[in-house]
């Protein structure tokens, strides 16, 4: 194995300056796309921008398409840029259970055949999308033209596992409710001591995110309230990150020269940075045994980066878009 030194070219982002605090039109997100058929599902689609290759994005767990409305526009400005809904969530329609990163890869592969959306493709994953772009590059490598990988997620450890179950559990109780017809419940409060419903907890960073525009939020609540598909796809992608995790150990395939781009933050699982927060060494610890992990996935390709930012929380697409972009406008020169 690479040592870290000789496998990782760092980039040191100092006041990496984001492409705006907002994404202008953000309502087209509040609203399905193009709902297009998959294996056993429908999957909603938002394009735009012409060229190719195509960028698909693919977003972390609890999240869909929306977290991705200020990169995409961004990148649809040179070459064609399409987020969508994995089964289950957003406006897509539920999907055959269990929900693994084979079976999410497969339908999306099979979304974008029929959509006519030709490859080969960039590929952006952020955290648990790491997964299922990485599983997408290990299945269909002739379909892949590049990857960047956004503060993606690495193995889990039996703390992290535990922590799983919990939530889990948790989400079950609040997809029971919904089931049932009843409102959202309250949850346990957290470490800073507030009390959260099922919105605050589980989806995005919590609804409402300021980013977004009140239409946004608003159709976002109104899912999270109503979709109890919502519930079952997220409990069982949870549930099979195991599954996910041993798959993609036992099936790594090299790129050859297609391009990689391990984007890591050194706030893994940190949704918002607070700068108020004392510096924790045992976090810390955690951070830099993430990073190195994250530094294995260059093995894929001869043509790598992994770059580094002490700007963003694990929400890159938010804290800092233009990181992503540009990342993403590399692969795309180097692909081409």
């Amino acid at each position: 194995m690479r040592t870290l030194a000789a496998a990782v070219s760092i980039y040191l982002l100092l006041g990496v300056q984001s492409i705006a605090s907002a994404a202008p039109g953000d309502a087209l997100y509040a609203r399905p796309g193009k709902m297009v058929a998959a294996e056993g599902t429908r999957l909603n689609f938002y394009c735009m921008g012409r060229g190719s290759p195509t960028v698909v994005f693919d977003s972390g767990w609890g999240d869909w398409a929306p977290v991705w409305m200020i990169v995409q526009p961004q990148v649809a400005k040179w070459t064609r840029a399409c987020s969508y809904d994995r089964a289950g969530a957003g406006f897509s329609a539920p999907g055959p259970m269990p929900r693994t990163s084979v079976r999410i890869a497969a339908e999306l592969r099979s979304a974008l055949h029929n959509a006519r959306i030709q490859g080969p493709y960039i590929l952006v994953g952020n955290a648990f999308g790491g997964d299922n772009v990485r599983t997408f590059a290990a299945r269909y490598p002739a379909e892949v033209a590049g990857l960047v990988l956004v503060e993606a997620d690495i193995v889990s450890g039996p703390e992290e596992r535990r922590g799983h179950a919990k939530l889990t559990a948790s989400m079950r109780e609040c997809r029971d409710a919904i089931a049932a017809g009843k409102p959202l419940p309250q949850l346990p409060a957290g470490s800073d001591g507030a009390a959260r419903s099922c919105a605050q907890q589980f989806f995005f960073r919590g609804l409402p995110e300021a980013m977004w525009s009140p239409e946004l939020n608003a159709k976002l609540l109104e899912l999270v309230q109503t979709k109890v598909a919502l519930y079952d796809g997220y409990i069982s992608e949870m549930e099979q990150m195991p599954v996910d995790e041993t798959y993609l150990e036992q099936h790594s395939r090299s790129l050859g020269s297609r391009p990689i781009r391990v984007l890591s933050t050194g706030n893994h699982g940190v949704h918002s940075i607070d700068s108020s927060r004392p510096s924790d060494p045992a976090q810390q610890k955690y951070e830099e045994e993430v990073a190195r992990e994250q530094a294995t996935w260059l093995r894929l390709s001869s043509s790598y980066f992994q770059l580094f930012t002490n700007k963003s929380s694990e929400y890159v697409p938010f804290d800092q878009p233009s990181f992503v972009v540009d990342a993403i406008h590399e692969v795309y020169t180097q692909s081409k």
